[in-house]
C-alpha cells in the first residue's frame, strides 16, 4: 500500500484547528468581559449611578423688607397646594393607565374640595415627559376652609399630599407698592457648572425695590439629589444643601408718614415725596393711582392685568419719580439763585408788574392779571410774580440758569435705588440747536425762568432740590435703602448718606430765597397761606403747569415745603395731575399732611 495521508489524521487536525480558534475566541470573549466589567465596571458604574440621579434646586427664603421703625411692608408666607405623587400612583402598563388613573383620583378631589381643577390630560402627560420625578400640584395657594376639608376627607389617600410654598406678602396692600414694587415667576438661568434637572418655583422680583434689589433679597439657592429609576420615577432623596436667605433690607420709608401722604392725595392723580433734608432719606414717596402687589402673587390673573394696563390713569407707572412734568413757579427759587448768585440781580432790585411782560412784539402774562405793582425779589418770591422772574432770568441769562438747575440736581438721574426713573430736562442753547436745529431766543429763557417751556423735572428731583433749598446748600443723593442684615440676624449695618455736593451759596442769598419762601405760606399776600400750621413755621412754594391743548387748559398744580423752618426735618414735593392751581389744588392737600406728621412722632435723625 502507498504512503499517502491518513484521512483521520487529516480530520483530527481539522477538528485541533476549531478547538484552538475556539479557544483563542473564548479567550478574546473572557479578556473583553473582564476589560469591560472589572477594569471598565467602575467606571461604568459612575455613569449609570449618575444617569438616575436627578438635581434639583432649591431657592433660599427671600429676604422681607421694613420701613424704618421696624413695620414689616415686604414679608413672606407660606402657601398651602393639593401635589401628587406619581411614583405611588403609577399603574402597570402604558402611560395612559397612569394618567386614566390621576384624572379618576383629581375628579375625586374636586369633590372633596369644592374647587374645580384646571388640569387636563394633555398637562399630565406634559408632566410625565419632563417632570416626572416631582410632585404635580394640582391646587395652589388653598383657603383655611379648603385646607380643614382635605385634612378631614382626603388626607388619607395614597399619593396625595399637602405641599408648602413661600409667596410674597405685602400687609400694607397698596402701601408703598410703586416703591416696593411686586415679584413674579423667576426665569431659569442655566448659568450653574453642573445645571439643575429640576427648578423649584422661585420669586423674581420684576418692579420697584423688589427688581432693583433683588440680588440682596434672592439669596443663595440650595440644592436636592435625587435617585430614579429606569422609568423616571423618584426612587429617593439622598443628599441635600440647605439654601441660604436673602437679607432683610431697612428701608428709609416711615410708614406712619407714608400713610399720612397717601391719605392726603386721596387717591387722587398725583404724586408726594418726602425727605429728610438733613440726609436725603426719602421718608415717603406716593404715586397715585396705586395698585395692591398682592394681586401679583403668586402670578396676576390676565383679565387683572389687562385692567391695570388699560386703566388710562397708569397706576403702574410711578409718578414720583417716572413722572415728567413742567414745575411752574415751583422752579422760580432756582431762578432767583442763579440771578443771585451769577450777580446779575440783587435782593434790592425792583421790578414793575402790570400784568404782563412785553418781549419784542410777544406778550408774556402774569398770573394776576391787574398786576403786582412793584416788587422787590422777596416780595416776587412771596407773590409768585412772574413779571418779577422774567426780568430776573434774563438777567442771569440761559447759560447760568442752566447751570443752577443741573447742579441743584435737575436734568439728570438721582440715582435713587428704584429700578426706573426719568433724567428730566433743562434745556439750553445747544438742546435746542441740536433737537429743532434753532437759535435759543429771550421768550425761551422767560419760560425756562417760570418753570415752563421744554422743562421736565419728576417730583422725585423737585424734592432733592426741596431739601436743597431746605438745608442751605447741602446736596445728598436721595435714597430708601436704610441698612440690610444677613439672614438670621437680628441687626441691621447702616449706610451712611451720601453728600453729592455743597453748594458754596452766599449765606445771605440763600436765606433771601428760603424768607421769600417762608413768606409764601406766613405772609400777608402769600399765595399759600392756608398752609400755615399754629405751632410750627413752614416755609414753601406754589406752582401751576399748563400741559396739554391750551384751549383744554389742563394743568398741574404743585406745592413744594419744608418744614420746621429753622431747622427742616421734612422737605415735601406735592403733584397733582389735573388741577386748578397749587394753591388752591396742592395747598389744602399740603397743609392736611404736614398736620398729620407734626402731630405724629417725628422721623429719626441723621443715621
Amino acid at each position: 500500500m502507498g504512503s499517502g495521508n491518513n484521512p483521520l489524521d487529516d480530520e483530527f487536525l481539522r477538528v485541533r484547528m476549531v478547538l484552538v480558534v475556539m479557544l483563542g475566541a473564548f479567550l478574546l470573549l473572557g479578556g473583553w468581559l473582564w476589560h469591560i466589567q472589572v477594569r471598565r465596571g467602575p467606571s461604568y458604574e459612575k455613569d449609570q449611578i449618575k444617569q438616575s440621579i436627578r438635581r434639583v434646586r432649591i431657592p433660599g427664603v427671600r429676604g422681607r423688607m421694613f420701613d424704618r421703625a421696624g413695620v414689616c411692608l415686604a414679608d413672606n408666607r407660606p402657601s398651602y397646594g393639593v401635589a401628587l405623587y406619581l411614583e405611588e400612583l403609577r399603574r402597570p402598563g402604558n402611560w395612559d393607565k397612569t394618567i386614566d388613573h390621576v384624572q379618576g383620583l383629581v375628579s375625586n378631589l374636586e369633590t372633596v374640595l369644592g374647587l374645580p381643577a384646571q388640569l387636563t390630560r394633555e398637562d399630565i402627560r406634559s408632566h410625565i415627559r419632563k417632570r416626572l420625578p416631582l410632585p404635580l400640584v394640582v391646587w395652589r395657594d388653598l383657603t383655611d376652609e379648603t385646607l380643614a376639608r382635605f385634612a378631614e376627607q382626603a388626607s388619607l389617600i395614597p399619593g396625595v399630599d399637602i405641599q408648602t410654598d413661600n409667596v410674597r406678602l405685602y400687609p400694607g396692600g397698596p402701601l408703598a407698592a410703586h416703591v416696593l414694587g411686586y415679584v413674579g415667576r423667576a426665569d431659569i438661568e442655566q448659568d450653574e457648572e453642573e445645571p439643575y434637572h429640576y427648578y423649584l418655583p422661585e420669586m423674581m422680583g420684576r418692579s420697584g425695590l423688589e427688581k432693583s434689589l433683588d440680588p440682596v433679597l434672592r439669596g443663595e439657592a440650595g440644592g436636592r439629589l435625587m435617585r430614579v429609576d429606569v422609568t423616571g420615577f423618584r426612587k429617593y432623596d439622598f443628599k441635600q444643601r440647605e439654601p441660604v436667605g436673602g437679607k432683610d433690607v431697612m428701608l428709609t420709608l416711615d410708614a406712619r408718614v407714608q400713610h399720612a401722604a397717601e391719605e392726603a392725595l386721596g387717591g387722587t392723580p398725583g404724586a408726594v415725596v418726602v425727605m429728610d433734608p438733613r440726609n436725603g432719606d426719602v421718608l415717603a414717596m406716593v404715586s397715585s393711582p396705586a395698585f395692591d402687589p398682592n394681586r401679583f402673587v403668586p402670578a396676576i390673573r390676565s383679565e387683572d392685568w389687562d385692567i391695570l394696563n388699560n386703566d388710562p390713569y397708569k397706576p403702574l407707572v410711578n409718578r414720583a419719580a417716572a413722572g415728567g412734568y413742567a414745575p411752574g413757579s415751583t422752579f422760580k427759587p432756582v431762578t432767583a439763585l442763579a440771578a443771585l448768585e451769577s450777580h446779575r440781580a440783587s435782593a434790592g432790585d425792583l421790578h414793575n408788574c402790570p400784568g404782563y411782560f412785553q418781549l419784542g412784539r410777544a406778550t408774556f402774562r402774569c398770573w394776576y392779571h391787574t398786576g403786582h405793582n412793584t416788587l422787590n425779589m422777596r416780595q416776587a418770591l412771596e407773590r409768585s410774580c412772574n413779571v418779577y422772574f422774567f426780568n430776573a432770568g434774563l438777567a442771569a441769562g440761559i447759560g447760568n440758569l442752566h447751570e443752577m438747575a443741573t447742579r441743584m440736581g435737575l436734568g439728570s438721574k438721582t440715582g435713587i435705588e428704584l429700578d426706573y426713573e426719568i433724567a428730566g430736562l433743562v434745556p439750553d442753547e445747544a438742546w435746542k440747536l441740536r433737537q429743532f436745529n434753532d437759535g435759543w431766543r429771550d421768550g425761551d429763557t422767560c419760560n425756562v425762568s417760570i418753570g415752563q417751556g421744554a422743562l421736565v423735572v419728576s417730583p422725585l428731583q423737585m424734592a432733592m432740590m426741596t431739601s436743597l433749598i431746605a438745608n442751605s446748600g447741602h446736596l445728598y443723593r436721595p435714597r430708601l435703602v436704610r441698612g440690610t442684615r444677613e439672614a438670621g440676624s437680628g441687626r441691621f449695618i447702616l449706610q451712611e448718606p451720601e453728600l453729592v455736593r455743597e453748594m458754596g451759596w452766599a449765606p445771605e442769598n440763600i436765606q433771601l430765597v428760603r424768607n421769600g419762601m417762608k413768606d409764601v405760606i406766613n405772609g400777608e399776600q402769600g399765595t399759600a397761606r392756608r398752609v400755615a400750621l399754629p405751632n410750627v413755621t413752614v416755609a414753601g412754594k406754589t406752582g401751576t403747569a399748563e400741559f396739554g391743548r391750551k384751549e383744554d387748559r389742563q394743568r398741574h398744580a404743585w406745592m413744594i415745603a419744608f418744614a420746621p423752618f429753622e431747622q427742616p426735618r421734612y422737605a415735601v414735593v406735592m403733584l397733582v395731575d389735573e388741577g386748578i392751581s397749587g394753591g388752591e389744588t396742592a395747598a389744602p392737600r399740603m397743609q392736611k399732611l404736614l398736620s398729620e406728621i407734626f402731630n405724629g412722632a417725628p422721623a429719626e435723625g441723621r443715621g
